[in-house]
C-alpha cells in the first residue's frame, strides 16, 4: 500500500456505490474517483440544491450514470426513506457503502428524533442507514462498508450515560470526537458481526487526517461568541495554509478502504506521515475503544435503543 494513489483502484464496472454527503469534500472526491472508475454511484445528500449540482458535476466523468439519494443523517425517517430509494433504484444490491458525511463542532441542537446533533448524524444515522442496507450489501460481491472517523477521535469517549448531552454542560468539540470514536467502535464492531455471521461483506474504518474541507471554516462560524470565532477562524485559516492536505489525498484513505486489495475486515485506514495528519495511506491501529469488545457491545445496543432499528447482523 506504500505510495498508494487514485492510479491504484482498480475497475469499478460493474460496482455500485453509496457516498454520504457526496455533494463536497471529501465525498464529493471520492464520488469523482470511483464514477470515473466506472462505478455506478449513490449520491446521498441532504441539500437538493447541492445535491443536483454534485449530480451535475460527478455525471461529468462518470462512465455509468450517477443517482442523486435524498437523504438527511438527522432524521431516521429521512434514512428509511433513503433505503428505500436506494433499493428501487439499484434493484437491492449494493457493492459498497461509505458512511461519509458528517457536521463538526456544531453549536448545540437537535436532531428530528431528539438526539445530539452530532452523535445523531454523524453516528447514529449512518448506522441505522448500515442496518437497514444491510440486506443489499449481502447481495453485492466483495461487499465493503467504510465508516470514516476523525483524528479527533484521540482521546474521545462515548458518554453512555449521557450521550445526548442532556445532563452534562454542551461542548461542540466533545460532541464531536463522541461522534467520531463512535464511528470508528462501530465500524469494527459491525465487523466482528459480520465475521461471526459468515457474512460475505466486511466493515473497514478510514480518517482523512487533516485535510482542507468545507467543515473547518463552518466549525468557526459555529462558534456563537465573536472572540472565540475569531481565533477559532485564524487557528483554521492557519491550519489549512501551513498543515492541511487537499481532498484529493484526504480522500485516498477512503478510496483504499472501498476498493483495494488487502484490505481486510477492521482495518483502519489513514494518513502515513506526521502522527497520521497527512501523506499516502497506510492501515493504523485503531483507538484502544475501538478494539474493546465490551464497548462495541455496548454501542451496538446503544444504537439499537436509541434508533429503533433492529441491527444487522443481528
Amino acid at each position: 500500500m506504500k505510495n498508494w494513489t487514485e492510479a491504484d483502484i482498480p475497475d469499478q464496472t460493474g460496482r455500485t456505490v453509496l457516498v454520504t454527503g457526496a455533494n463536497s469534500g471529501l465525498g464529493l472526491q471520492t464520488a469523482l474517483v470511483l464514477a470515473g472508475r466506472g462505478a455506478r454511484v449513490l449520491i446521498a445528500c441532504r441539500d437538493p440544491e447541492r445535491g443536483e449540482q454534485a449530480l451535475r458535476t460527478v455525471s461529468a466523468r462518470a462512465a455509468t450514470a450517477p443517482e442523486l439519494i435524498s437523504l438527511d443523517l438527522a432524521d431516521l425517517t429521512s434514512v428509511r426513506a433513503a433505503v428505500a430509494r436506494a433499493e428501487a433504484v439499484t434493484g437491492g444490491t449494493l457493492d459498497v457503502l461509505i458512511n461519509n458525511a458528517g457536521l463538526m463542532a456544531a453549536p448545540e441542537s437537535r436532531t428530528a428524533d431528539g438526539f445530539e446533533l452530532q452523535f445523531g448524524t454523524n453516528f447514529l444515522g449512518h448506522a441505522a442507514l448500515t442496518w437497514l442496507l444491510m440486506p443489499a450489501l449481502r447481495r453485492g460481491t466483495d461487499a465493503r462498508v467504510v465508516t470514516l472517523s476523525s483524528l479527533a477521535a484521540i482521546g474521545a469517549r462515548v458518554d453512555f450515560d449521557d450521550p445526548n448531552f442532556e445532563h452534562r454542560r454542551y461542548n461542540p468539540a466533545v460532541a464531536y470526537g463522541q461522534s467520531k470514536i463512535a464511528n470508528q467502535i462501530f465500524a469494527l464492531e459491525l465487523d466482528r458481526r459480520l465475521r461471526a455471521a459468515g457474512a460475505d461483506v466486511i466493515s473497514v474504518a478510514a480518517h482523512p487526517g487533516y485535510t482542507s474541507t468545507n467543515l473547518n471554516p463552518t466549525m468557526a462560524r459555529n462558534q456563537r461568541n465573536a472572540v472565540v470565532r475569531g481565533i477559532v477562524g485564524g487557528v483554521t485559516f492557519l491550519g489549512d495554509l501551513l498543515i492541511a492536505q487537499g481532498v484529493r489525498t484526504g480522500a485516498l484513505p477512503s478510496l483504499v478502504a472501498a476498493t483495494a486489495s488487502g484490505v481486510n475486515g477492521g482495518d483502519y485506514i489513514g494518513p502515513r506521515h506526521f502522527a497520521g495528519v497527512r501523506g499516502n495511506p497506510t492501515v493504523v491501529p485503531p483507538l484502544r475503544p475501538a478494539l474493546d469488545r465490551e464497548t462495541g457491545r455496548k454501542l451496538w445496543e446503544l444504537a439499537a435503543k436509541m434508533t429503533g432499528v433492529t441491527p444487522d447482523p443481528a
